[in-house]
């Protein structure tokens, strides 16, 4: 009893990380920009693979994989965030303005033809 209970809250785990990661799959190809996309796979992809690895360790119990599971895990907590504010902040340095509102914030900066018309005499 104890057996399928373990095998039904492992898959429950297992299934539900996979469909975070495919989740953050479709994100990727829908979003507009870097910046979204960037949000969508951070996002997805580190919870995705902390329910898996979460299923996995539900599956092995206590034991010497369990830690190393945990200790991946940890590992992944820290890098996946860190590597998406590394990869925004070279793309903002780099110049590449973020879309807002269908926009971007360098667009607003430059002024508009119609304006410059009406404000010559």
């Amino acid at each position: 009893m104890i057996e399928v209970l373990r095998d039904i809250a492992s898959w429950a785990l297992l299934v539900s990380g996979g469909g975070f990661c495919i989740i953050g799959g479709l994100g990727l190809l829908r979003l507009p920009d870097v910046y979204a996309r960037m949000h969508a796979a951070g996002i997805t992809d580190t919870l995705g693979a902390g329910l898996i690895l979460a299923g996995l360790m539900v599956q092995g119990g206590l034991g010497l994989v369990t830690v190393k599971l945990i200790l991946i895990l940890v590992f992944l907590l820290f890098t996946s965030p860190a590597s998406t504010y590394a990869l925004a902040n070279a793309a903002y340095r780099r110049g590449l303005a973020p879309r807002l509102g269908g926009t971007t914030p360098l667009d607003s900066a430059k002024p508009d033809s119609k304006d410059d018309a009406s404000s010559k005499p």
